[in-house]
């Protein structure tokens, strides 16, 4: 019995795409990410009175983007991802695994600092994080209490944030150009392991 289940397992044909889970945790993460730096730029042009609302919600979707994540992370753990095609070179998969490799950290790395800066603000007294309106989050853990220190913190926050965004723009700039080189130039199914109804029929390549 054991030997049969353990054959039927083995014949089982390996994914072709991603699962329907992983495919949804992943543009949900994307439209949060690029809604939140397009925030980001909206409310950099107004004054502070007014920033106040789209801050709020910036930080919002921050903290969801750091919740999807860490629910990505699990799937991925315990579900294996379709595999690149064999028609890949060697670099070309070192860079997609790299390039993966980044976006997670990104992904854990930015709400985390954006997290830890507002919480060192003092605004945050005057403005708590209220996700979405409704739900309390708290304060960034280990923040120092001394004033200077916890000054000194927010400026490196800050500064860790705005450099992970301007990483984050060419990491993304880098994801969809290679995936428009593996649509229209490699003309194989890079894209329909993400976006199954791109797949394209047997020969169609060729």
């Amino acid at each position: 019995m054991t030997a049969t289940a353990h054959s039927v397992g083995a014949a089982r044909p390996q994914r072709s795409t991603y699962s329907s889970v992983a495919i949804t945790l992943h543009w949900l993460i994307a439209l949060a990410m690029l809604t939140n730096i397009g925030l980001a730029w909206y409310f950099g042009t107004l004054p502070k009175a007014a920033q106040v609302a789209p801050v709020q919600l910036h930080k919002s979707i921050g903290i969801t983007v750091l919740l999807l994540t860490l629910i990505r992370i699990g799937w991925r753990l315990v579900n294996t991802p379709p595999p690149l095609p064999a028609t890949m070179h060697t670099w070309e998969k070192w860079a997609a695994t790299a390039n993966h490799l980044v976006f997670y950290l990104l992904m854990l790395a930015m709400p985390l600092s954006g997290w830890a800066m507002v919480s060192a603000s003092p605004l945050i007294k005057v403005h708590p994080t209220m996700l979405y309106g409704v739900v309390p989050w708290p304060a960034f853990p280990f923040l120092p209490t001394d004033p200077d220190q916890l000054h000194g913190a927010h400026k490196l926050f800050g500064s860790t944030h705005s450099l992970l965004a301007w990483l984050a723009y060419a990491t993304i700039a880098l994801h969809v150009a290679a995936a428009l080189k593996h649509q229209f130039i490699d003309r194989d199914d890079v894209v329909a392991r993400m976006i199954p109804l791109l797949r394209r029929k047997e020969g169609a390549a060729s």
